[in-house]
């Protein structure tokens, strides 16, 4: 397992694509009767095989149970490609056509070809329930006399320093090696512990971790606002261009799946917003 990056984005699954832009390779190419290189004996999925809440090899992430539940709609069993989501994720797995698709990817990812996206998060601050903190914005005034936690180098961070938050902040790396350090976590950790009043990172990662929490954990989703540096993404599901018939697939399965999809995001604590960017209640 290489040094891969380790986020409050949205996920390494998702922040990778957003921060990444080097990732390389397209393509078609034919394959058994049609133009489209898709294995229809499995539904083969490109993932990460140490990035929870998202995926890991033992199927714990919530990746892999949307995976199982199309699969058992298609009557296909899943097969993996395990690749660290990082710098050639991509082009070591999609294109090299070792697997079909990818579970998380961010919508508007331009090497990839997006499906219609399946939920919609954002960044997230988490506190403790009992610090009787009300914060629900980075421009909030009481942020200025608060220890607070961000993941360097996502978007947050550049918002913080706009409302003049660098000071108040401890930074918890982007990129890691995962069989041994796991930065969000520790984030979720010290917050839970009183070391650091308010953490900023991607909200399915924050809401899985604050669920193991006691005393409860708050996970506030942050909005986006205009001129501001964006604070929520619409995820998608990623595969490669030029195979229509694929994506119409995967489309319509999404499309009759969702609520299944939504209650197994709601149980890893994901945090989802509507169209509105307003938060979806379970």
């Amino acid at each position: 397992m290489v040094t891969r990056k380790c986020h409050g984005a949205p996920g390494r699954s998702v922040l990778a694509v957003i921060l990444v832009t080097a990732l390389l390779g397209l393509g078609g190419g034919a394959l058994g009767q049609t133009s489209e290189a898709v294995d229809r004996s499995s539904l083969r999925v490109c993932a990460d095989p140490g990035n929870l809440p998202f995926s890991n090899r033992a199927g714990e992430g919530f990746e892999n149970k949307i995976a199982e539940l199309l699969a058992a709609e298609l009557g296909v069993p899943v097969r993996y490609t395990w690749y660290p989501q990082a710098t050639g994720f991509v082009r070591q797995t999609l294109m090299a056509r070792k697997c079909d698709l990818v579970i998380g990817i961010s919508l508007g990812f331009e090497l990839l070809q997006n499906t219609n996206p399946y939920y919609r998060s954002s960044y997230a601050l988490v506190y403790r329930a009992e610090s009787g903190l009300s914060v629900t914005s980075l421009d909030d005034s009481g942020l200025k006399t608060l220890r607070l936690g961000v993941v360097a180098g996502t978007p947050p961070a550049s918002l913080m320093a706009k409302h003049g938050l660098l000071g108040r902040v401890r930074p918890y790396q982007l990129v890691a090696d995962t069989r041994f350090d796991h930065p969000a976590k520790q984030l979720i950790d010290d917050v839970a512990a009183g070391e650091v009043d308010v953490g900023v990172l991607w909200g399915p990662i924050a809401g899985y971790y604050a669920k193991s929490h006691n005393p409860k954990l708050l996970v506030v989703p942050l909005r986006s606002n205009p001129g501001e540096v964006k604070m929520d993404y619409r995820i998608t599901m990623g595969i490669r261009f030029n195979e229509p018939e694929w994506k119409h697939e995967i489309n319509g399965l999404i499309k009759n799946k969702q609520p299944e999809i939504n209650a197994i995001l709601s149980a890893y604590g994901v945090p989802m917003l509507d169209d509105q960017g307003r938060q979806l209640i379970p």
